[in-house]
């Protein structure tokens, strides 16, 4: 049970992944969660995440965010990024991650979902046979208090440290010096 909710990788930030590094490894699409990955839950995008996503399609990849947000978050998120996505996505049910497939029109061994959550971007990502990177979650400024998914996801990561096997699934895929 445990480990359909292990991550391919875990990682501190969408910033120490090495882009580059997955494209040669053949990954052509990029699946996003947007809240607590991107950005603290209810932010605007920044200039550094616009920056991310104009880099990772400059390499070639397709990207498309999957969010359990409404079609109005995820609009006012894109104003400067170019992107697929899908509202109201119903994390971890797998239709979505599906329908992300089909809209990013390739197979589930070339596209990686990237997100904060091992309940729900980690678990659809497995369940629908997709590699996932975890990333470390983002808090608003001022925020002290995690609630108890987090606290239970941290039991999680703890028993994920101690399996080797489902560690870097992926490869040397973190980016140095970040």
């Amino acid at each position: 049970m445990l480990k359909s909710l292990y991550p391919y990788e875990f990682l501190d930030s969408v910033f120490a992944i090495d882009y580059q590094k997955l494209r040669d490894k053949g990954y052509k699409g990029l699946i996003f969660d947007i809240d607590s990955t991107l950005v603290p839950h209810g932010r605007p995008s920044t200039p550094e995440i616009d920056a991310l996503f104009k880099e990772i399609q400059n390499l070639g990849f397709k990207t498309l965010l999957l969010s359990n947000n409404s079609d109005e978050r995820i609009k006012e998120f894109t104003v400067n990024i170019d992107s697929l996505y899908i509202p109201l996505a119903d994390k971890p049910k797998t239709d979505n991650y599906l329908k992300a497939l089909k809209l990013l029109d390739l197979p589930k061994d070339q596209v990686v979902m990237i997100g904060d959550q091992l309940f729900t971007d980690i678990l659809g990502a497995n369940r629908s046979g997709i590699a996932s990177i975890l990333v470390q979650f983002l808090m608003q400024e001022n925020e002290t208090k995690i609630g108890k998914k987090r606290m239970v996801e941290k039991l999680i990561l703890a028993s994920y440290g101690l399996q080797k096997a489902y560690q870097h699934r992926l490869g040397d895929i973190e980016k140095k010096g970040v």
